[in-house]
């Protein structure tokens, strides 16, 4: 009876205590995006601890006490509106309000360089909300997770991995060649002539608000598309304004144990060094000077970034931003292996017990970004990037080398400088025309240009009494010079219309029709000078730390050695005119997308069509007469994007696609590239792979910051290309159509979760997350084919084979804690991230060779920050704590050879900011 009574008190006590509420609810607009909805600001009530944050359309809805109230609505950058109400018991009121960067004092929020628009759940609600199956990741995470440039970043996501020693990255298995990238839409080139794309370790974070990753294709991209497409979102800054400041140190712990970093001299340490061929090369000696010198391997970093808005006239809004930095690095491969010339029975040509790698690089970014808000239907933003980086290494290889240094006492050493200098220019233009249309546009002008200035091998044997020049080839020793020049418009846009208007005023769907275009010319040379030894001096003893004393004029007026190119010496006419090729690529697409939501389920069919001409044209020393090629591919591509909402926490997807694989400038020219190890040219006989996907996906939306989503998709590739081992002399390598068909199969799960969070304006946080890839791959090997199509010979060791850069299992994980005070000015974070990836193969076998494999291993890193203050900032981050070997073996029936072996090392930077 006493139970019935409280039950009964309670029931009463709740009941009238709900009829003294009423609900207030609206939606937030962004004055300086149109009037677009604005999610993720705070709506609270003033001088309580009730509030919300707007949802992905700029919804909000709170229960309030009847009575007198102040509504405070506020967003980081932006100006904080309080607007007082009075609302009755039962009562719903609805106050909707548009706010903007304007000049009002911020009062309850601290101005940083990353708004919220950057944050982790704002991405995941986009994510859930959109039609088309995407993935982001923002500057928050990036930040978290210690991350500092793109093709790391990138790697914190599902299903991709990054090839070790370069930027290069693997989606679901497939490489550069099967992935694209864009900034803000528009392409960018690649500063690697061997490379479709850029090498996305030179973006730095600091210009980056967000990186999208489009694993399943939709028509608005090109058709060049199978693994995935990086999309880098430029820095947008809307605020009051602000200055930072960025200063930093870092080591690298097996650069530090080094009893001596030398370098060669000559390249300055700012990384803007330009080298020339000497005038006059086959008749005097003026080249660079050989010797090396010493480097205090501890690097440092600076960035200074700043922004401001200002109001023009009643409608109008001037964004800026902009931000100049410079960083540099030092490090080593420590306790290295080396194997060359492999073959099948396991006998080795070069056996180097000692291989070592030291360098040096730099990275200079300088962006600004103009954003015009005309009115509340017109916006313009014009983006301008500067990047120039360097690297400059000194690679040693001591060894067996056969027919040179059959005992064990042979010494290659390599001095490489590279430059690479990226000018990005954009235009975009962003226009309401009505109330169901809308025209966006885009125009960039990209220029880079990759030199690879003085390159300079040498090879030696060690005898009793010192060392001595190789003079078995006349390649032994040499200085090379390299230069590419690429430049590239691109155009897009695209018009959408809103179709099927509701009763509540909604639209039920849009028709997209754009046009994207591009057109690139690439102009390459090089130029390869070798200096062969006199028999007379054969055996001089040569001092390897100081070969000035040997390359000098003085010894090549004597005839110690002579100079020559591929085309021979000072007596041949134009023999030191460069080798080269030409590249010319012009894409137009068009394409039409329809969306449309049918209740809970939405679909997007797209349609597009490619006219694509690649030409190429080539005179090196593998045909010195000089040839072209002309590739012409019409493609059209069909897309399919489907969405069910199973609830407001869940939905289910499902992608279609066809597109395909074009293959690069340089795969197709009949130009070589040696490496100490290798030598690569190109197959004027290759042409595209065409390329079916398919993707059904899972995601589940606990919470604002949780997620869980299990993905899983294939693809199945027509004539997929391939790096091959040629049947030939030197058994070098080029590119191949190796089959007619492989295919790829996978699933991938991922799970972030707030484990704990206390408090409110001093929170306590603790958040973790993982995501894993499994990875079936395939494709079938056939000799008859390659010797078919093309004038190569090969012999594969097997007649099936997984994919290159494929791995069976990726694997990130992270845990995040997250404490606050002082009313959110301060604070401290900890992060511990881990990346693993099993086996992947690096290249297919032949001629009874098995596959060269990267061994699994996996990194550890640790990141702390702490905001002191509104000023203060303070950064520490160790990378690969576990320091584990690296390890490349060649596979043969007879057992595995290891080929390659070295460690990295860690890393450690600290880092200070102060705020303005």
């Amino acid at each position: 009876m006493k139970l019935k009574l409280l039950l009964i008190t309670l029931f009463i006590f709740a009941a009238s205590f709900a009829q003294n509420k009423g609900t207030v609810s609206g939606i937030i607009s962004d004055k300086d995006s149109n009037n677009e909805a604005l999610p993720f600001a705070n709506v609270m009530l003033k001088g309580t601890s009730v509030g919300t944050t707007t949802d992905i359309e700029g919804k909000y809805s709170l229960n309030v006490e009847a009575g007198d109230h102040v509504l405070v609505i506020s967003f980081v950058g932006y100006e904080t509106l309080e607007f007082p109400f009075t609302i009755k018991a039962n009562e719903t009121l609805e106050i909707n309000k548009t706010i903007g960067s304007g000049s009002v004092t911020l009062q309850d929020v601290v101005l940083t360089t990353t708004v919220n628009k950057e944050k982790e759940s704002a991405l995941l609600l986009d994510q859930k909300n959109a039609v088309q199956i995407k993935q982001s990741i923002g500057a928050q995470e990036m930040s978290r997770k210690g991350v500092s440039d793109v093709a790391t970043a990138v790697t914190k996501t599902t299903g991709i991995t990054k090839q070790e020693g370069s930027g290069n990255i693997f989606v679901r298995g497939l490489g550069d060649r099967y992935n694209s990238t864009t900034m803000n839409g528009l392409p960018v080139p690649s500063n690697d002539p061997g490379k479709k794309n850029l090498n996305l370790e030179i973006f730095t974070t600091d210009i980056v608000e967000s990186i999208g990753i489009d694993k399943v294709y939709n028509s608005k991209l090109y058709g060049d598309f199978a693994g995935g497409n990086v999309d880098i979102v430029s820095k947008d800054y809307k605020g009051k304004g602000f200055l930072k400041l960025d200063v930093g140190s870092k080591v690298n712990t097996n650069a530090l144990s080094e009893d001596d970093f030398r370098l060669q001299k000559g390249p300055s340490s700012s990384g803007f060094s330009n080298v020339t061929i000497p005038s006059n090369a086959l008749t005097s000696y003026k080249f660079n000077s050989l010797q090396t010198e010493s480097k205090n391997p501890i690097a440092g970093s600076f960035n200074l970034a700043g922004g401001k808005s200002f109001n023009v006239g009643e409608e109008g809004k001037l964004n800026l931003f902009a931000t100049v930095g410079f960083d540099n690095d030092y490090s080593s491969r420590s306790d290295g292996t080396a194997k060359g010339g492999v073959n099948g029975s396991g006998v080795i040509n070069r056996d180097y017990q000692k291989y070592t790698l030291v360098s040096y690089n730099t990275n200079t970014t300088a962006m600004g970004n103009v954003g015009y808000k005309i009115n509340a239907n017109n916006k313009l933003n014009f983006n301008t990037l500067f990047i120039n980086t360097s690297g400059q290494s000194t690679e040693e290889y001591t060894g067996y080398i056969v027919d040179i240094a059959n005992d064990g006492n042979g010494l290659i050493r390599r001095f490489k400088y590279d430059k690479n200098s990226l000018w990005i220019n954009q235009l975009l233009g962003d226009h309401q025309l009505s109330e169901r249309s809308k025209l966006n546009w885009g125009v960039s002008y990209n220029t880079i240009t990759g030199k690879q200035p003085d390159r300079a091998q040498n090879t030696f044997r060690k005898e009793p009494t010192g060392y001595v020049l190789s003079s078995i080839s006349a390649a032994d020793n040499h200085r090379y010079f390299q230069n590419l020049k690429e430049d590239e418009l691109a155009v897009n846009a695209s018009v959408d219309y809103k179709i099927v208007k509701t009763a509540e005023g909604d639209y039920k769907g849009k028709i997209t029709v754009g046009y994207s275009g591009r057109s690139k010319k690439r102009d390459f040379e090089a130029t390869q000078f070798n200096f062969k030894a006199s028999s007379a001096v054969t055996n001089t003893i040569v001092d390897p730390n100081n070969l000035d004393l040997f390359y000098n004029q003085q010894n090549f007026a004597n005839d110690y050695f002579e100079i020559s190119t591929f085309k021979g010496g000072s007596q041949v006419p134009n023999a030191t005119k460069p080798q080269f090729y030409n590249g010319d690529l012009m894409i137009n697409g068009g394409y039409v997308n329809t969306e449309y939501k049918f209740n809970k389920l939405s679909g997007v069919l797209g349609l597009r069509a490619e006219s694509i001409i690649q030409k190429v044209a080539w005179n090196t020393s593998l045909d010195p007469n000089g040839d072209d090629d002309q590739l012409d591919k019409f493609a059209f591509l069909p897309s399919l994007t489907l969405k069910y909402e199973l609830n407001e926490k869940q939905n289910l997807r499902f992608g279609f696609s066809k597109t395909y694989t074009l293959p690069q400038f340089k795969e197709r020219a009949l130009f070589v590239y040696e490496e100490v190890n290798e030598a690569k040219f190109g197959n004027p006989d290759l042409y595209a792979s065409d390329d079916y996907n398919v993707d059904i996906k899972w995601e589940m939306f606990p919470k604002s910051e949780e997620l869980i989503s299990f993905t899983a998709f294939g693809k199945y590739i027509q004539n997929p290309i391939n790096e091959v081992t040629i049947l030939s002399s030197t058994n070098d390598v080029s590119y191949i159509n190796t089959g007619d068909y492989g295919y790829v199969a996978g699933g991938e799960v991922e799970y972030r979760k707030q484990i704990f969070n206390f408090g409110e304006s001093n929170a306590k946080k603790l958040s973790a997350g993982i995501n894993a890839s499994y990875l079936y791959t395939n494709q079938k090997l056939s000799d008859v084919k390659v010797a078919k199509e093309t004038a190569y010979n090969v012999a594969f060791t097997e007649k099936e084979t997984g994919l290159t850069g494929a791995s069976d299992l990726l694997l990130n994980a992270d845990i995040s804690y997250l404490n606050e005070w002082n009313e959110k000015q301060s604070n401290f974070m900890t992060t511990l991230a881990y990346t693993y990836f099993s086996d992947r193969i690096y290249s297919i076998g032949t001629n009874d060779m098995g596959n060269q494999v990267d061994k699994a291993f996996g990194s550890l890193d640790f990141i702390a920050k702490s905001k002191l203050n509104k000023q203060i900032g303070l950064g520490l981050v160790v990378k690969n704590i576990l320091d584990p070997t690296i390890n490349r073996v060649q596979e043969n029936n007879s057992g595995d050879v290891n080929v390659l072996s070295y460690k990295k090392g860690l890393t450690l930077s600290l880092n200070i900011n102060y705020q303005f």
